[in-house]
Parts: C-alpha cells; structure tokens; sequence
C-alpha cells in the first residue's frame, strides 16, 4: 500500500510539473488552430500576411508563405487585422496596396514608397523611376524622351494618430538640360494632405511653381554712332553694326497651385483615377526697346553726301501677363499584378476665355 501512494505522489508531480512547463514555454511547434490570416503592418511600412502562432503581450509569432515564422515585437507594430478575402484576395493570392498607388496621374499622395518596391513609369511624353531612400523619404528622376529637360523629383510623407490622416511635401527642381544650353531651370514645391487608405483617398496639394527660360538678352541690330560718307555717286554707306550690345530681354513664370486628386477601387483589378490641377499662372516679361536714327545729308542737287548715325538709347520696359488653367485628368488604372499596371487618363485643359484642349494620357507601371 505504500509503494502505491508513492507512485500515485510520484505521477501527480511530474505531471504537474510538465504541465506548468508547457504553460511557461510558447508554442512554436504547432500552429494555432485559427486558419485565419492577418495583415500586419510595421511602423516601418513594411508588411506581413500570416497565420498567427502565438501572442504573449510582448511579441507576435506569426508563420508567412515565403519568409515562415517571424517575431515581430509588438511595438513595431503599427496595426493589425484579418484579411478580408472578398476584398484583399485575387486568384488565390493576397494583393496588399502596392507602390503604384502612391501617386495619381500627374500628382502624388501622402502614403510612402516602401523599401525594395522601386517603380518606373513610362507614358507618353518621356519616363521616370522612383526610388525609396528611406521609410518616409523618396526620390526620382522625370525626363522626356529626348533627355531633356530633366527633373529631380523629391517627397517626404509622414503618418499621424488617425491611421486615415496623412501629410507630406514634395518637390521638383528641373533644368532645361541641352536644351538652350542648359540656361533654363525651374521647380515645383507643395505640401499635401490625404484622407483614407492606399486604395481609397482623396488628396489636397497647394503649390508654388516657376519658370526661367533663361532667354535674358538679345542682339538687336545697333550701329557704331558716327559721320559716313556716302559711296560712289550717292550710294548709302556700309554703316558698321555694334556687335557688342546686348539687350536686355527675360521672362519669368509664376504660378500658385491647388490639386485635388483621389483614387477609388472599383473592382480587384481596377481603380478610378482623379487628378486636377487649378493653375493660377503669371508672365513678367522685361525687356529693353533700342532708339537709333540714321539721318541722311544731300548737296543742292539731291545728292546723297553722307550719313550721320546718332548714338543710341534704351529704354525699359515691363509687363505681366496673367493666365489661368483648369488641368482635369480622370482616368481608370488597371493593374494585371502585382509589378505591372497600365493607366490611361482623358485630360483636358481649360483655359478661360480662351480655347480649351484636350490632353489625353497613357501610363505603364513597372515595379522592380
């Protein structure tokens, strides 16, 4: 009887003890019976898409398709929830928001290009390529098909609380490249605002752009002042042109901006694009008006004797000229997968008081 309730005191223990190990050790062996599938996304923007194994307050294990288990520290997570299959997943695969749906058609929003989700764009006045330099910070390179002009495209976006509310500024700074011997240059800078997620926002932009063809001087034709006598039996004298003169003749571009775009999914391929422009330009012109006489002298018989040129004056003037546009660009973008998308765009531009035109546009996508 006492090697009974030796042995039952002996299997009460170690199988207390086994049991309050196993509570104290996460279970990484097995996955939990939830199928469900979560989106997680990082502070850093990066994001996964897994089966949860374990949550312990601290850390989540979760097991991916292509990376299996991860640790991911819960206060690197910025939000968490399942995915909705009707919604996120198309032909059996889950297609988050991707780098294509960072920008509009001519506009950009507030939402970052993640690290490693690089992307070209090729439509038809010329390409550009954009690369993540950091979670919030991106540049790019936009050009014509001729290489010229050339511009840097630079943008900085930031979150806030509200996981809906975005902000950022951007840039462009161009030059005129070959093109007028690289004299001209302008840029473009904005700040922006976006309400809703990647698939679904509306964005607000407010800009200052301008313009300096670089043109600041032309050659009119000014002749050395003096007495020429007349060639020959009257002829007008070959009057010496003054080629060191340059007059002044420069321009200057200014315009404030507000856009207002947005995008709209309508179906797991396809989205509605929206982009719009209102232009509020402005052309100061200054140039330099030459004043020259070239005063004939003939003999009693009507003879022409010589010519006096007189010296020259400038005179300055300045104008400016204002001109609004309305740019309206909706368009629908189709993306095939999740590295290629094709956009194409109706635009026009109105131009009050004057004629309005049409502006179509086409885009091709590539992410690398």
């Amino acid at each position: 009887m006492k090697n009974f309730f030796f042995y039952l005191a002996t299997f009460i223990s170690v199988t207390f003890w086994c049991t309050a190990l196993n509570a104290q050790t996460p279970n990484t062996a097995s996955p939990s019976s939830d199928t469900t599938k979560y989106l997680i996304i990082k502070n850093d923007g990066n994001e996964y898409v897994g089966l949860i194994l374990s949550d312990d307050g601290r850390e989540v294990l979760i097991e991916t398709k292509s990376l299996g288990k991860i640790y991911i520290p819960k206060s690197d997570i910025k939000s968490m929830r399942p995915i909705d299959y009707a919604e996120d997943v198309a032909k059996g695969e889950f297609s988050s928001a991707g780098v294509f749906t960072t920008r509009y058609q001519f506009t950009t929003n507030c939402f970052p290009i993640k690290k490693g989700e690089n992307y070209a764009m090729v439509n038809l006045y010329g390409p550009e390529v954009h690369f993540a330099v950091h979670k919030d910070f991106s540049v790019g390179v936009m050009s014509t098909w001729i290489g010229s002009p050339i511009a840097l495209a630079l943008k900085f976006t930031r979150g806030t609380s509200n996981p809906k509310i975005n902000y950022g500024v951007g840039t462009l700074l161009g030059t005129s490249g070959y093109l007028n011997q690289g004299r001209g240059f302008g840029g473009l800078h904005w700040g922006m605002i976006t309400y809703g997620d990647r698939r679904n926002n509306a964005t607000l932009s407010v800009g200052y752009g301008y313009f300096n063809p670089g043109n600041n001087s032309w050659s009119p034709t000014v002749y050395v002042p003096g007495t020429y006598a007349a060639v020959g039996n009257g002829w007008w004298p070959d009057i010496p042109v003054d080629y060191s003169y340059q007059g002044l003749d420069k321009s200057s571009f200014i315009a404030p901006i507000i856009g207002l775009a947005g995008q709209a999914k309508v179906g797991k391929k396809a989205s509605f694009i929206y982009d719009c422009m209102y232009i509020i330009g402005s052309e100061k012109s200054t140039y330099a008006q030459v004043n020259q006489t070239q005063t004939p002298q003939y003999d009693a018989n009507g003879t022409l004797q010589q010519v006096v040129v007189s010296e020259w004056t400038e005179t300055v003037f300045s104008t400016t000229n204002y001109q609004n546009l309305l740019v309206i660009m909706p368009g629908m973008r189709f993306q095939r997968s999740e590295t290629k998308a094709f956009q194409i765009s109706l635009a026009g531009v109105i131009v009050p008081n004057e004629v309005s035109f049409p502006l179509p546009m086409a885009s091709w996508f590539y992410r690398f």
